[in-house]
């Protein structure tokens, strides 16, 4: 939500709204594009309420934690990980961008293998291929407190030496438990493991996740499929008939 800047020679091209009591839709618009002429409103509510609340001082304060935050974690990872567009000092704001990239190279691992991996970790991904491509941006914000900070730090150089095992010849190069991951409850507790990695490196791979298991509902799926292929979820035609 908020204004939209374009170069003079592309304003004819914006969308407008029929329904605004002046017209702003140009001859070469798009129409309107959203049921509001001007959007949601209501969405500013709630950044209004979260500044009202916190006041001046507030906000000044969660600003700090998350860079503190952001900072903390990059400092921890970049042993292990290149992070991009750091500061003249090597810091960054209150995010930052992991790059996976050369593990392409060395491991055939791309981000979407990391991303995916967090899961078996209890971890939704974060950020995936944005604003780099091939990489994940995190951004912890200024809610998080410092144990949870360290479950993922301690989750990413735990991904990092699965990777090195991979790059290094000690796991299958396309058998192991990235390309697999997620990992289900009902892969794990199947009569039948074919894969040259055990279970538990699988399903628990650090100490935590024992404790606080999130079993994913679904396995790796193909994300592009859906995609590139139009399928009809509607019923029969002959289905009518009755």
């Amino acid at each position: 939500m908020g204004p939209i800047c374009v170069a003079k020679h592309l304003a004819p091209h914006l969308p407008g709204h029929t329904g605004a009591e002046q017209d702003i839709t140009s001859a070469h618009g798009t129409g309107a594009v959203s049921a509001a002429p001007f959007g949601s409103a209501s969405i500013l509510l709630i950044s209004y309420g979260y500044i009202k609340m916190l006041g001046k001082d507030g906000v000044r304060m969660a600003t700090e934690y998350a860079i503190l935050n952001a900072n903390y974690m990059r400092a921890r990872l970049e042993k292990k990980y290149k992070i991009l567009y750091t500061g003249t000092n090597g810091t960054c704001a209150h995010e930052f961008i992991v790059d996976l990239r050369p593990f392409k190279t060395s491991a055939g691992v791309e981000a979407e293998d990391v991303a995916k991996r967090l899961v078996d970790y209890g971890f939704h991904a974060p950020t995936l291929s944005f604003p780099v491509p091939g990489t994940i941006m995190v951004e912890p914000t200024e809610s998080e407190d410092k144990a949870e900070l360290d479950r993922f730090c301690d989750a990413m150089l735990s991904i990092h030496d699965e990777i090195m095992d991979i790059q290094e010849g000690r796991s299958d190069k396309t058998d192991n438990a990235l390309k697999n991951s997620p990992h289900t409850q009902q892969m794990i507790c199947a009569d039948e493991w074919k894969h040259p990695y055990s279970r538990q490196s699988a399903a628990f791979p650090l100490h935590y996740v024992v404790h606080n298991k999130f079993w994913p509902s679904v396995a790796r799926v193909n994300n592009t499929y859906g995609d590139r292929n139009l399928i009809c979820s509607c019923e029969p035609v002959e289905s009518y008939a009755s």
